[in-house]
């Protein structure tokens, strides 16, 4: 019989196992719920990432925004692999006037169609609609809907930088946003207004899911060289313009770390508990075992081996209903935690949470599980090999 064969190591611990039933299962299903609900849980922090970087950037602004863009340049040329679309927008100022109120603006030219399809802007327009492409429409916040004393239909006069003759305008509905940025001097007018004139433009990158920005803005630098040191176009990544968002998603991470960590320090030590009491219940098999000729670093690995074996089944179910459970739940429409997020700017269009299995969210909690597992084993290693042969036999 050859005691250094792993094999037949395996095989013993196994057997041990079974011999054990109820108390393997027991421990067993402690470590399948911590490793399910760790990864639900850590599918569920990164849908609330996903979450607020939706809502963030599908409102208006995009992953990627770029200014100055020379007139020769289309929204076409930004496509590359991996961008799902361009807005093309003009920024002008301007003044309006209803009666004797008038006040100046940042007025913003869209493509209406353009920004139903890639934006979720037109869920914050509270009456109305965008301005449409060929009409002479203006789309106010209602802040200056209320400095205006307008609403919907009203007739204002519009007059644009560098523009003496003033044009007539009419309100074509009114939006809140909920971000200050957007819910003061900003107002939008259809792109054909501004069609005439050779302005710089901006544009509004929107990304397909897990495309890196700085990749997308690597191929723009390539394509046009030169433009970062001359100034000459700006394209900016929404990590750059929100580094407030790229912390929360980081801390988000982090927290969801420290918590795997925790949870499995708390199961090894359980796991470790349960084990020293498995030995003193079968010390007498393993005090014979020592009789015949079994090593300390054989009596170690059987340890280890048992631990191991349990722990990886244990996982792998873990596994499997963890990633069910979230599969379920976004089949089933997400979670709507609307209620709690009503008034935070980073879940201003929606508060429906989709769970979403990542390499992290799925892999972690396992290998947390398993690394926690065999630094478990050692307690009960150490109390093996400490004890002699005669101490143990007396002992039964």
């Amino acid at each position: 019989m050859t005691y250094g064969n792993i094999g037949f190591w395996a095989r013993i611990a196994w057997l041990f196992l079974i011999r054990s039933g109820r108390s393997s299962a027991a421990l067993s299903a402690m470590v399948v719920t911590a490793v399910a609900a760790l990864i639900f849980l850590s599918a569920l922090s990164v849908g609330v990432n996903d979450a607020m970087l939706r809502n963030t950037v599908g409102l208006f602004s995009g992953h990627i925004s770029a200014r100055a863009l020379d007139a020769d340049i289309r929204p076409k040329d930004l496509k590359t692999a991996g961008v799902r679309g361009v807005l093309k927008r003009i920024y002008l100022p301007g003044r309006v006037a209803s009666g004797k109120v008038n006040r100046s603006l940042m007025l913003c030219g869209i493509d209406s169609a353009r920004e139903t399809a890639l934006t979720a802007f037109q869920q914050k327009i509270i009456t109305g609609r965008y301005p449409q492409t060929g009409q002479s429409e203006l789309l106010l916040s209602r802040f200056l809907a209320k400095k205006l004393g307008v609403h919907k239909d009203s007739r204002l006069s519009l007059t644009l930088q560098g523009q003496v003759v003033p044009l007539n305008v009419t309100v074509s509905g009114i939006y809140q946003a909920g971000i200050d940025t957007l819910d003061r001097d900003l107002a939008f007018l259809p792109l054909t207004m501004l069609a005439k004139r050779e302005t710089p433009w901006s544009a509004a990158v929107f990304l397909e899911k897990d495309i890196n920005t700085g990749d997308i803005i690597e191929k723009y630098q390539q394509k046009w060289p030169g433009t970062q040191s001359s100034a000459a176009y700006r394209f900016e990544s929404w990590e750059a313009r929100m580094p407030d968002l790229r912390q929360l998603i980081d801390l988000e991470t982090i927290s969801m770390g420290i918590v795997i960590i925790l949870v499995f320090a708390v199961v090894a030590i359980g796991i470790a508990c349960s084990f020293v009491i498995f030995i003193i219940k079968n010390m007498r098999e393993y005090g014979i075992m020592k009789a015949i000729g079994v090593t300390n670093r054989e009596m170690s690995l059987l340890i280890m081996i048992k631990v191991a074996v349990m722990n990886g089944i244990a996982c792998g179910i873990g596994l499997v209903i963890g990633a069910v459970a979230v599969w379920g739940v976004t089949r089933a429409g997400g979670i709507d935690l609307t209620a709690f997020t009503s008034h935070n700017r980073y879940f201003s269009v929606s508060g429906i949470i989709y769970p979403r299995l990542t390499a992290f969210s799925l892999l972690t909690p396992p290998a947390i599980s398993f690394l926690f597992s065999l630094v478990a084993a050692i307690w009960p290693m150490a109390l093996l090999v400490r004890k002699k042969t005669a101490d143990i036999m007396r002992m039964v």
